[in-house]
């Protein structure tokens, strides 16, 4: 099975992992999940975490094929199109994006200048889609339930799997966000779990459970089968609803998640400017 070599980037502002997937017989690599630094106080953003992940890829003689994203954060803004336009590469997402779109564009009263079609993004991923990174070979899982567009990317011996676990002794992701279903992220991490034992999970973030002294990004799948506290071998698919449910019922609302779903669902592009020439998101109250 061929073995990709990952570097992790940790933003500890949002608990967020971006990971440089390099394809170890040439100079081919994937950013996923990138990490646009935003201030909500002052409403400033900042490409600091970008720039770490360019120092790298040109430090080592990287080539980007491909800046894709496990799903539309509700917690980090991305910093895909800084990325695109430094370091070239090909955007990418699940096709299910038209649905977070189409939710979150209501949401926020978007307007008819949103396109709701997926075209912010160069490629769209359906389910078994397949995709190279010069010699490695990726492949999709559609794993949603967290979102309705979230995705496994899976190359060789290592699996991308976004927000929908994380480490053994924290658990899953939540699932009240609009379009997104307990029952449904049940049976997907059902199909995450069905790789290979060895494979790697590169999650998305992580919270530190307590107890724990650092931040941990990856996992294996046999040690996710026996020791993810919400979802190891043995728990139905009943009890992980109603845990879920319970569970999501006690949580509030990710600190960034009215810009973040402003932008991710762009793509990573801020709203347009008004007629002043100034950019700006909307707060809808109540709404969340």
């Amino acid at each position: 099975m061929q073995r990709p070599i990952v570097t992790h980037f940790f933003d500890e502002t949002s608990n967020t992992f971006s990971y440089v997937v390099q394809d170890p017989e040439s100079d081919a690599c994937a950013i996923i999940d990138s990490v646009l630094d935003f201030d909500y106080a002052a409403g400033r953003t900042d490409v600091r975490s970008a720039n770490e992940i360019i120092g790298f890829i040109r430090e080592n003689g990287l080539v980007v094929e491909w800046i894709l994203e496990t799903h539309v954060h509700a917690d980090h803004l991305s910093a895909a199109p800084y990325l695109h336009q430094q370091l070239g590469g090909k955007t990418g997402i699940g096709s299910h994006i038209v649905d977070v779109q189409e939710i979150f564009g209501k949401v926020f009263n978007a307007g008819t200048e949103f396109a709701r079609d997926g075209r912010q993004f160069n490629v769209l991923f359906n389910e078994g889609d397949t995709f190279t990174i010069g010699s490695l070979q990726g492949y999709i899982l559609h794993t949603p339930g967290h979102t309705p567009a979230c995705l496994t990317y899976v190359i060789g011996d290592a699996a991308f799997v976004g927000d929908t676990l994380f480490m053994p002794d924290y658990g899953t992701a939540r699932c009240d966000f609009p379009g997104g279903d307990a029952r449904t992220l049940y049976r997907s991490i059902q199909r995450v779990l069905a790789l290979p034992g060895q494979t790697r999970l590169f999650l998305c973030h992580d919270y530190k459970a307590p107890g724990r002294e650092s931040y941990q990004h990856e996992a294996t799948v046999a040690e996710q089968r026996t020791a993810n506290v919400h979802v190891h071998e043995g728990i139905s698919e009943e009890t992980f609803v109603n845990m879920r449910s319970e569970r999501d019922a006690t949580l509030g609302m990710p600190t960034l998640i009215i810009p973040s779903v402003q932008i991710n669902m762009r793509a990573g592009e801020l709203p347009p400017a008004e007629n002043n020439g100034q950019i700006y998101l909307k707060v809808p109250l109540n709404r969340f």
